[in-house]
């Protein structure tokens, strides 16, 4: 996707309205605490149980993350190790267990996994009223047709995100930039469910610039840094940037997303930064999902 626009570039109007990931999951936390508890009080447990192959240290802190966030809900974190050199065999016997231990309620594999293992592979092997993630191709068709389902953690984040800022979505015009199975496609599909019109884009998407001038909800998943300025922007429409990335910046390391931020930020009505934004609603999406599961159960 070509970062070049054409057309003018609308003139700032007032700031946007910053939709804050961080209190919105702050939110959702409490919730899955007293679900959580209700359920212990009823002798129900609830247990997230993790496959972590090989030594990818930012899967590492991720894991270590994650079991402070459940344990911090009441949930019961279990983390299955498998070494560095972990065949597919190795990963999908470890899945294969946990599918059929009737002690398990919800299931999600770290990433990335050893060099040469199929990631999607691994994802199909999830049962899905156990994939917490939404990531068995099963669970992403199920969105299509609404169906009780596990939704893929990052799509069900994007729309909660959206429906927060109080736009009726029935009608409105919105622009997915990135079609990802994981991401892309289900953030699209929940959006046709909500009765949204609804432009899902790729990389061979002509003229995409003025495409997205036109949403009243713009959702940039495209996974280019920067990608989305202020002439990608419809003045006063809502943005959701689910893009992450660690780049060089003149202070060093810097985390930035797919959208512009500086750029696009007082030309949106509506705008989620990063960080701070989806992904802290992404791993809240991954405790209710788990909630989910466990009353399911």
């Amino acid at each position: 996707m070509s970062a070049s626009a054409s057309g003018s570039i609308p003139a700032p109007t007032m700031p946007s309205t910053i939709i804050d990931g961080k209190s919105l999951a702050a939110t959702v936390r409490e919730d899955v605490a007293r679900r959580v508890a209700a359920l212990k009080t009823s002798g129900r447990s609830v247990r997230l149980d993790a496959v972590l192959a090989g030594g990818d240290r930012a899967a590492e802190l991720y894991a270590e993350s994650q079991a402070r966030t459940c344990t911090a809900v009441g949930i019961d974190y279990r983390l299955h190790r498998l070494p560095e050199d972990a065949t597919y065999e190795d990963v999908a016997g470890r899945v294969l267990l946990l599918d059929t231990d009737d002690s398990v309620r919800a299931i999600m594999v770290h990433l990335p996994l050893p060099l040469g293992v199929d990631t999607e592979r691994v994802q199909s092997l999830i049962v899905p009223e156990k994939d917490v993630e939404g990531v068995n191709p099963a669970n992403i068709g199920n969105v299509v047709y609404g169906r009780r389902s596990l939704v893929p953690c990052t799509a069900r984040a994007v729309l909660e995100m959206i429906e927060s800022t109080g736009i009726e979505l029935r009608g409105k015009r919105c622009v997915v930039v990135g079609a990802s199975n994981i991401v892309g496609k289900p953030i699209a599909v929940l959006l046709m469910r909500a009765e949204a019109t609804v432009i899902s884009t790729n990389k061979f998407t002509r003229d995409l610039p003025s495409i997205a001038r036109e949403a009243d909800v713009l959702v940039a998943a495209a996974g280019v840094p920067r990608l989305v300025d202020s002439s990608w922007v419809k003045p006063g429409g809502v943005v959701i940037d689910v893009g992450i990335h660690r780049i060089d910046g003149p202070s060093g390391v810097q985390t930035v997303g797919d959208v512009n931020f500086e750029s696009v930020q007082g030309v949106a009505g509506h705008l989620s930064p990063v960080p701070g934004g989806v992904g802290p609603m992404t791993v809240a999406m991954l405790l209710r999902n788990c909630v989910d599961a466990a009353e399911r159960g």
